[in-house]
C-alpha cells in the first residue's frame, strides 16, 4: 500500500489520525478491539487496520462507532474530512492524477464509455471494481476512496466541473438496470450544483467532431494547466501551453456543438425512465435537436398515459 500522497512531513496521514482518535475513544471507553468488534459488528482484524491507519472504513462504521462509544459525531464527522484516496493503491500516474483533483480549481471533461468517477455512485463504482478486481475488500476500499475524492467536488465553492459524457456512458449497463437507474437519477442531482454542468453528446449527431479519446483539461491553483488523457495502461500528462490551447479551443467547440444542460438532462431522464420500466433505453431519439425547457412537465404527462409500444417521428427541424 502506498502512502506518499497523505504523507506530511511528520509521516503521518489523515488516515492515521482517524485510527489515532478511534483508539482515543475505544480506549476511554474501556473496550478492546475485539470488544469494539463485537458491538458494531465487524471483525478484530478490522478494528485494528482502520486505528493502524491501513484500512479504509465505510462511514456507516464511523457512525456506529460514533454511537456505540458515545463521541457526539465526531467520528463520523472526521470520516468525511479523510481524504481516503491516498490509502488505496494506485498506478503512480493515477496517484498523480488524484493529486490534480485535490487541489484544481477547475476541471473541464470528456468522457466514453463509463461514466466518470466523479460523478459514479457507490453502487456504480462497486460493480465497475468487481469487474476489475478478484478480492471484495480491495473493490469495497477502492469504492470508499472513490467516494471520498467526490467530496471536493460536490461541497459548497467547490470547484468548478464541466463534464461532456458521450451517450454511450448512459448506454453501457454498468450493474444492472436499478444500477444504471439511480446512476442516472445522481446525475440529474448534481447536475444542480452550481459548480457542475453535465452535457452529453448524443450518438444521432454523427457530424460532431469529438475527442478521439476521454480527456480533461485541468486548471490548477498555481496558474499550471494540464491536458491529461489516458490509454490502456497508462496515464498522459502535459502542461505544453501552446498544446493546452489547441485542446481547450477544439474542447469548447465541441461543448458548444452537443446537447444543451438542459437538453441533456432530458436525455438522461429519458435514459432513466427506460430503466425504471427494466427495458433497454432507446437509442434513437429525434426529438432532442430542439431545446427542451419543460422536460420535466413533459416527463410526468407520459407518465400518466399508458405505455404504448411505437417509433415517434422525428420532428421538423425550426428555421434559426
Amino acid at each position: 500500500m502506498t502512502r506518499r500522497n497523505a504523507e506530511g512531513a511528520s509521516g503521518v496521514t489523515s488516515a492515521d489520525l482517524f485510527g489515532e482518535v478511534l483508539r482515543h475513544f475505544r480506549e476511554t471507553a474501556l473496550l478492546t478491539q475485539d470488544g469494539l468488534a463485537k458491538e458494531i459488528p465487524c471483525d478484530r482484524s478490522h478494528v485494528a487496520r482502520v486505528e493502524a491507519g491501513t484500512r479504509v472504513p465505510q462511514d456507516t462504521f464511523a457512525k456506529k462507532c460514533d454511537e456505540v462509544l458515545g463521541t457526539g459525531g465526531v467520528l463520523a464527522r472526521l470520516w468525511g474530512k479523510v481524504d481516503w484516496y491516498p490509502q488505496v493503491e494506485h498506478p503512480d500516474w493515477f496517484e498523480r492524477r488524484a493529486r490534480m483533483d485535490a487541489e484544481a480549481v477547475a476541471v473541464r471533461a470528456y468522457q466514453t464509455q463509463v461514466i466518470p468517477g466523479l460523478l459514479q455512485t457507490p453502487d456504480y463504482a462497486r460493480a465497475l471494481f468487481s469487474r476489475r478486481l478478484e478480492k471484495a475488500d480491495e473493490a469495497e476500499d477502492r469504492v470508499r476512496a472513490r467516494l471520498s475524492r467526490q467530496q471536493r467536488f460536490y461541497a459548497v465553492d467547490g470547484p468548478f466541473y464541466l463534464v461532456v459524457l458521450d451517450e454511450s456512458c448512459l448506454r453501457n449497463v454498468v450493474g444492472g438496470a436499478d444500477v444504471m437507474r439511480d446512476q442516472c437519477a445522481h446525475l440529474l442531482n448534481v447536475g444542480r450544483l452550481p459548480n457542475i454542468r453535465i452535457q452529453v453528446a448524443p450518438a444521432d449527431c454523427p457530424d460532431v467532431d469529438r475527442p478521439d479519446t476521454s480527456l480533461s483539461l485541468i486548471d490548477m491553483p498555481d496558474g499550471r494547466k494540464w491536458v491529461y488523457s489516458e490509454s490502456l495502461d497508462r496515464g498522459h500528462f502535459n502542461d505544453d501551453p501552446a498544446i493546452f490551447t489547441q485542446h481547450s479551443r477544439t474542447y469548447d467547440v465541441f461543448r458548444a456543438d452537443v446537447l444543451s444542460a438542459p437538453q441533456s438532462a432530458a436525455l438522461i431522464s429519458d435514459v432513466m425512465e427506460g430503466y425504471e420500466h427494466h427495458e433497454q433505453p432507446r437509442s434513437e431519439r429525434g426529438d432532442l435537436d430542439q431545446e427542451q425547457p419543460q422536460w420535466r412537465q413533459r416527463r410526468r404527462l407520459h407518465r400518466s398515459r399508458p405505455r404504448i409500444p411505437h417509433r415517434r417521428p422525428r420532428p421538423r427541424q425550426q428555421e434559426p
